[in-house]
């Protein structure tokens, strides 16, 4: 099966903000022209997944109006980015060294920010994977796409160290594809 991802436009935030899971809004014209440019690459008929994150919705609500041969989009949080917990809404070079060792020690099982480690964005990532049917697609987050990669290329295997983590990731508001053993 072909699982398309398109992430989301960029944030109205600075940049160096960690924004994770909150629930900021994307720039709503680039949301506009990224729903353009995917409408022309998409099948007819494709499902269509989206996080349950604001910036995301933004984008597949103007995917609708101008395919509105794509069935209603399914809002489903397990393609919500990493929740960064405490460093949510911090500016990244605030962020005390510690905690960046903590992570980079334990990079599967350490929760950064305390609420959500890597190894459960891979496991709620990989249930949704497991669950589809069709081809669909996911109009979702960097760290989304990332596990996608590293479900692809390593199955449930657990992240030794951030250095294996995907490094490359589909830039806002961009589309990509994979294909999906079944």
């Amino acid at each position: 099966m072909k699982l398309l991802l398109i992430r989301h436009a960029p944030v109205l935030l600075p940049a160096g903000i960690c924004y994770g899971a909150s629930d900021v809004l994307a720039d709503d014209d680039a949301s506009l022209q990224a729903a353009r440019e995917a409408a022309a690459q998409l099948p007819a008929g494709l499902p269509v997944r989206v996080s349950g994150l604001k910036r995301a919705q933004q984008l597949a609500k103007h995917l609708a109006v101008l395919r509105p041969d794509l069935p209603a989009a399914i809002v489903d949080p397990r393609l919500n980015e990493m929740n960064f917990g405490c460093w949510e809404m911090q500016a990244w070079n605030t962020v005390p060294q510690a905690a960046f060792d903590a992570w980079l020690a334990d990079f599967d099982h350490h929760c950064f920010g305390g609420v959500e480690s890597t190894h459960r964005v891979l496991q709620r990532v990989g249930q949704v994977l497991k669950g589809m049917q069709s081809d669909e697609l996911w109009i979702t987050h960097a760290g989304v796409v990332r596990a996608v990669q590293w479900i692809v290329e390593h199955g449930s295997a657990p992240v030794q160290q951030a250095a294996d983590w995907p490094a490359t990731v589909v830039e806002p508001g961009g589309l990509l594809s994979f294909e999906i053993a079944v």
